[in-house]
């Protein structure tokens, strides 16, 4: 087949791709709460029937991954990454539908997973099996990896493949994430963990305006400056300023919020769990707040530990101690890799639009591809109302387009005609 003949038949074959999709939403793989046994075993079934050569590995049984493969030994190297697990649908009675029902509308596909991201993953086992049973002549190859650990932080899935050699030698790789068709998100802001830590001395709660020295209070007096880290800019270079620019437009304009656009340039904080005393008649001895940061590209560890000191007097308060765990830097791929250009061209010529090469303030596996220099976008499906909320859809039109922008990028990358 030609590009162009492929392109025709995920057309003439999309109710084989949305009923994919459903079949994977129906599956339960929430994490941490779930098991990721079934819908492992469903990606493994399909790949063996659709006859493409797969193994399952990885170091915890609880969340295994499969890696798989197309291709010849020689030419050009893509990664496709996907992840299989869901968080979890929580409140089922804050849902308008069953989420686990994979119901198909006349426009949408519902339920957990939609968007994040069984349709994505679904396009890639569409689109790779398509390729495999028609014979494509592709001058390179392409290496499946399937994980069962994202939502979790990755690290028995994509940053395990990543340490054992699995994504060696690869020229790119697609995260097939959720982006919308609007956008390929080509670079993702770092983030780190500040633990605040306030020592107090404990005492009878009815003496507590007079005895002992409350560390619930202590810390209260921190947490109204911590905004003072969100003034800390990323280094951008010259190269980086269009995409930057472009992703601070997208941003506003997508979520109707003036001035989000700050969240890609600049720190971002969140104090997200707060914990002490244990007694409401004791004053509290300890108590001890998280707070995720997230850091633009070009950011410092110096800078942010010289904002911290600076929070520290500013406070006053005595006797308050912090540590900082830093999870990831923030990451890119130069907005012209040929990956890039690839996804983008075929994307547009699919939409009679432009899609925009952009930063984003989150983070995905996507990084610890970066990480080894791999040149890596992430590109999907998504509504993105209902993303780890309730009442998760995606468009029946998106899924198809992806779908069809995977196998024309894949095309052009492997001089298919």
């Amino acid at each position: 087949m030609t590009k162009k003949e492929l392109l025709y038949y995920v057309d003439e074959h999309r109710e084989e791709l949305i009923q994919l999709v459903s079949e994977l939403i129906q599956i339960k793989s929430e994490n941490p709460t779930g098991t990721q046994r079934g819908v492992i075993d469903y990606v493994e079934t399909f790949l063996g029937k659709a006859g493409i050569e797969f193994k399952e590995t990885g170091c915890n049984p609880d969340y295994p991954c499969i890696v798989a493969g197309i291709g010849s030994e020689t030419g050009f190297s893509i990664i496709i990454n996907g992840h299989v697990d869901v968080v979890p649908a929580g409140d089922l009675s804050q849902w308008d539908f069953d989420p686990f029902s994979g119901e198909i509308t006349e426009t949408q596909i519902l339920g957990r997973g939609t968007s994040d991201m069984k349709a994505g993953v679904a396009g890639v086992l569409f689109a790779l099996s398509l390729l495999k049973r028609e014979h494509v002549p592709l001058n390179g190859n392409i290496r499946l990896h399937i994980v069962s650990d994202e939502e979790s932080g990755g690290q028995f899935g994509t940053q395990w493949l990543c340490a054992n050699g699995y994504a060696d030698h690869a020229d790119a790789c697609l995260v097939a994430e959720p982006t919308s068709m609007n956008t390929i998100e080509i670079g993702q802001k770092g983030g780190l963990l500040l633990t605040l830590k306030a020592f107090g001395k404990s005492a009878h709660g009815s003496l507590g305006n007079f005895k002992g020295e409350n560390a619930i209070l202590k810390l209260s007096r921190i947490l109204p400056h911590i905004s003072m880290l969100t003034e800390i800019k990323g280094h951008f270079t010259d190269r980086q300023l269009k995409p930057l620019k472009d992703s601070q437009m997208l941003a506003e304009k997508e979520n109707n919020i003036p001035g989000l656009g700050r969240a890609i340039d600049h720190v971002t904080t969140n104090v997200g769990l707060i914990k002490g005393g244990t007694r409401h008649n004791m004053v509290p001895d300890y108590c001890e707040a998280i707070v995720d940061v997230r850091l633009p590209i070009g950011v410092r560890k110096e800078e942010i530990e010289e904002v911290l000191e600076q929070i520290m007097e500013a406070s006053g308060a005595e006797g308050v101690e912090y540590e900082l765990h830093y999870k990831s830097e923030a990451n890119f791929t130069d907005h012209e890799a040929p990956i890039v250009l690839a996804f983008k061209k075929n994307a547009e010529e699919l939409l009679g639009r432009e899609v925009i090469p952009a930063y984003q303030w989150a983070s995905s596996d996507a990084r610890d591809y970066r990480l080894l220099g791999i040149p890596t976008i992430q590109f999907g499906p998504s509504n993105t109302v209902g993303i780890h909320s309730y009442n998760e859809t995606v468009q029946i039109q998106d899924v198809v387009t992806a779908a069809k922008t995977y196998i024309g990028a894949i095309c052009d990358l492997m001089e298919v005609l």
